[in-house]
């Protein structure tokens, strides 16, 4: 069984302090900003390896990002991945979530055969939860979102699918694509044996012309996603306590509420 995994190297929470922006294209400017993988792909790469352990087969990993995103893909090695792919290029830069889904489908038929793709639900940093089921659309694969559990038996997966308050059951044929959600599974710590050999693992990088991308349709010129301002919103007022007892804090809520015109 071939795997491949789409993760993504994101800013840290805890140092979102040092986080900066481009003034100009309105974009994260992410060379030299503590990063890690994001936590929902880290359950991607964990339920992989679990899939090749059960069935057999290789486990590749592939990201799209600056040069520093190769730090992701090594801890991705170091947790027992096979290979990793860096999509690496200036002219990537400024990729909205349908010039990245373009350019990483692009890629996985590059790499070739698989039976199954997996994304994490969503990035932090973004929160779109666009670029699995783009890269399905592109491939056009099946795709199941919010998935917590898989069952794989020959070419068919039976997937729990979580919603608000309950789940379902929804079965596909491979190959497909599954964005997981952190319910799945808990991902391993890397052994000193895979960081030694992620470390020596050399990984190759694609550019846009190894993939001979459409240049209109990458970058900033390839976004029809336009950011117009990014700001830090005002924090909001304080409330106000109502004092006295329970019916007299009800009357002056509601009296309130009617002069807010809200009831």
């Amino acid at each position: 069984m071939n795997i491949i995994v789409c993760i993504k190297q994101v800013p840290d929470t805890e140092s979102l302090g040092s986080v900066r922006i481009n003034g100009e294209t309105n974009t994260l400017i992410r060379e030299g900003i503590p990063s890690i993988i994001n936590p929902f792909d880290e359950n991607a790469i964990e339920e992989a390896l679990r899939l090749k352990e059960k069935h057999g087969g290789k486990v590749t990993v592939i990201t799209m990002g600056p040069p520093q995103a190769e730090e992701a893909l090594r801890k991705a090695l170091a947790m027992g991945a096979d290979e990793a792919i860096l999509l690496s290029d200036p002219a990537l830069i400024g990729s909205d979530t349908l010039a990245t889904s373009y350019a990483l489908s692009t890629a996985i038929k590059k790499i070739g055969q698989f039976d199954l793709i997996l994304f994490g639900k969503q990035a932090i940093d973004g929160d779109t939860a666009q670029v699995g089921p783009g890269v399905a659309e592109r491939l056009g694969l099946p795709q199941i979102t919010y998935v917590r559990k898989l069952e794989i038996e020959n070419s068919k997966v039976k997937a729990q699918r979580t919603l608000e308050d309950a789940f379902e059951v929804v079965e596909t044929k491979l190959p497909a694509v599954f964005m997981v959600t952190k319910e799945m599974n808990e991902p391993r710590y890397s052994s000193m044996r895979g960081v030694l050999r992620a470390k020596k693992a050399q990984i190759p990088v694609w550019k846009a012309t190894d993939l001979d991308l459409d240049k209109e349709r990458i970058g900033l010129d390839g976004s029809p996603t336009q950011v117009i301002k990014i700001f830090t919103p005002e924090p909001p007022g304080k409330g106000e306590l109502l004092e006295g007892t329970v019916p007299e804090q009800v009357e002056a809520l509601v009296s309130k509420l009617r002069e807010a015109k809200v009831i």
